[in-house]
């Protein structure tokens, strides 16, 4: 995909999702409650010092053959989560209302995503992180801008993976690897030459368990 440039995501398994079905699922679903995180997994991960506020967009694209997750590939360079499948999204600033403020003023820093095409339906579960990190994934339905700009600093290429990839259930992987002396478990969706793993994945766990049709 050339950078700043959003394409069709090509042949795409819907699951028969439609973007009312995505606004249905949310305003009937509970308030998010429950906090997801790295320690889901592995329970002595849960950090025991205070957590810094933080918020991403999980963005789903409206395109005519389906709906899209929109994903950014981290810089190499960056010191947190460098090279990294992620969201945009960032610290609580504290000019922001709150965290839905938080989530569109970086999607539009980061990518260049104007919050004119987002329209918010709901939000995830919150999700801690082993690094410290308290965040509010809000989900938002995109109608899709010709171009996007994202900052060469901070994102190193803009993708988009079909919804219906996530819902999959056979697309959920669970891998781990030895870290620190311990074996750590994680969720992963591979997708093409990309390896969608760690919060992310997390986070899309909870977007598939709220949106998968039922039987």
């Amino acid at each position: 995909m050339e950078q700043g440039t959003v394409l069709p995501a090509g042949p795409l398994r819907t699951g028969g999702v439609t973007a009312q079905y995505v606004r249905d699922r949310f305003a009937a679903a509970a308030p998010p409650g429950v906090r997801r995180g790295d320690h889901d997994l592995n329970p002595d991960m849960l950090p025991d010092r205070p957590l810094t506020p933080a918020a991403v967009l999980v963005p789903l694209v409206e395109r005519p053959g389906g709906i899209t997750v929109l994903l950014t590939r981290r810089t190499a360079h960056l010191h947190d989560h460098a090279g990294q499948i992620s969201f945009p999204g960032g610290r609580v600033d504290r000019a922001d209302a709150d965290a839905q403020a938080t989530a569109l003023r970086e999607a539009e820093e980061e990518v260049g995503l104007a919050r004119d095409y987002v329209t918010p339906v709901g939000r995830l579960d919150t999700y801690v992180t082993r690094t410290g990190f308290e965040v509010t994934p809000v989900v938002g339905l995109v109608r899709p801008p010709e171009t996007l700009t994202p900052d060469p600093f901070e994102v190193a290429e803009v993708f988009e993976v079909p919804l219906g990839f996530i819902l999959d259930p056979a697309s959920r992987q669970r891998h781990s690897r030895d870290y620190a002396g311990r074996t750590r478990y994680f969720y992963v969706f591979p997708w093409g030459q990309y390896y969608i793993w760690g919060a992310t994945a997390g986070m899309l766990v909870n977007l598939a368990d709220l949106l998968r049709p039922q039987p």
